[in-house]
């Protein structure tokens, strides 16, 4: 930073607490903590995930379970986060220039963050978080296992990063922040940072990968078909086109809300009010076009079936006759909740609301949200793909 901290544009009293790289780290922190769960209770019910995503079985009795092996790793990345809090708060006493000049103890904490996954701590589960980087990188690109190689993990992974595509967004912005002369990476957000695209960008990858493999499904059904001579059992790979689909009607979202952030009449050749009707058309087929999909292939309930199939007797109403979670109220309960917060994740996919300082403490909410939501949904993808 090149100025005294004392002249940046005031700093909201929600950054003062929990500036964003801290806001960042938390909500990956969640993100492990909440995959633990989804692992413990499945295992529970008797639906093994490992198998599932083809991981590896334990090859003694005596090694941990899966998701005692998460909450360890869950606790190693906490308690340093507790205890840099704790100091960056004591240091600061919510004084905004202490805030900015003590950037580096969240960027610290960062390091700690991605040195976690890649050093070889033997208590850590080792193997696990090597298999889960392993399949960062096969993902990163949009790549897809075979179903024998681990195809379902892959997905599952690359879908939570969807969840987490503001949060990819807001990362970048810390980081760009950090190394800039200008910036304190704890100061007020700079969404513009590294250009007026970047972030858009980047909150854009996740639906990149995801439509990709989307597309590496529909040419493998589609091929599979050819060397068959006929239309296999799974048809012919258009459910896989409509998903496609589905993660492509985010980017009008991303583009339109980037385009709205810096409006310029002479560039875009539309009314400022014309091209927030047309965002928000878009955000609302995302939504509920993301929402149905939620349900009906995801979570293979009735709910958008015809009048006969969600008033089959074989179920209650809506829902599908082969169920680990008994209590109907569950999937009634979990699909008002995705309904509820497919809607706000998608506004929250928009950049050109996060340059209102006040709504800052917000925007980690719906981040935190969406944690939530994607939290539940893990629960019934699973069981879903456990009963086929």
């Amino acid at each position: 930073m090149d100025g005294d901290p004392a002249v940046e544009p005031e700093l909201d009293a929600f950054s003062r607490i929990l500036p964003l790289p801290y806001r960042v780290a938390l909500i990956i922190v969640l993100g492990v903590w909440a995959w633990g769960l989804n692992l413990h209770y499945l295992s529970l019910i008797k639906i093994d995930v490992p198998a599932l995503i083809r991981y590896p079985s334990r090859a003694s009795p005596t090694h941990p379970p899966h998701h005692l092996s998460c909450y360890r790793v869950a606790t190693f990345l906490t308690i340093p986060l507790a205890i840099s809090l704790l100091f960056f708060w004591a240091l600061t006493h919510g004084s905004a220039a202490a805030v900015q000049r003590w950037e580096v103890l969240p960027q610290l904490y960062l390091l700690v963050l991605v040195l976690a996954f890649a050093l070889p701590i033997p208590f850590l589960s080792r193997s696990g978080r090597f298999r889960t980087l392993a399949t960062f990188k096969r993902i990163s690109i949009g790549g897809l296992a075979e179903a024998q190689d681990g195809k379902f993990g892959d997905i599952l992974l690359a879908d939570a990063l969807t969840s987490y595509a503001k949060v990819l967004g807001d990362l970048f912005v810390a980081l760009c922040m950090f190394f800039s002369s200008e910036h304190s990476s704890t100061g007020r957000p700079d969404r513009a940072c590294g250009g007026k695209f970047i972030v858009p960008f980047i909150i854009s990858i996740p639906s990149l990968i995801r439509l990709r493999q989307c597309l590496i499904e529909y040419f493998r059904v589609r091929n599979g078909n050819k060397r068959s001579g006929g239309v296999a059992s799974t048809g012919w790979g258009g459910v896989h086109l409509a998903n496609a689909l589905k993660y492509s009607t985010a980017f009008p979202v991303i583009i339109l809300s980037a385009l709205q952030r810096g409006y310029d009449p002479a560039n875009i050749g539309m009314s400022e009010a014309g091209l927030f009707r047309l965002w928000l058309f878009f955000v609302f087929l995302n939504s509920f076009y993301s929402f149905y999909w939620d349900v009906a292939r995801d979570w293979d309930l009735t709910l958008f079936s015809t009048l006969q199939a969600r008033n089959s007797p074989e179920h209650p109403y809506g829902l599908r006759r082969h169920r680990y979670f008994h209590a109907p109220e569950l999937y009634y309960g979990a699909i008002v909740i995705d309904f509820m917060l497919r809607c706000t994740w998608s506004f929250k996919l928009s950049p050109h609301l996060d340059h209102f300082n006040d709504l800052e403490g917000g925007i980690f909410l719906m981040e935190a949200l969406e944690v939530l939501r994607r939290w539940i949904w893990i629960f019934f993808r699973v069981e879903s793909e456990w009963g086929e």
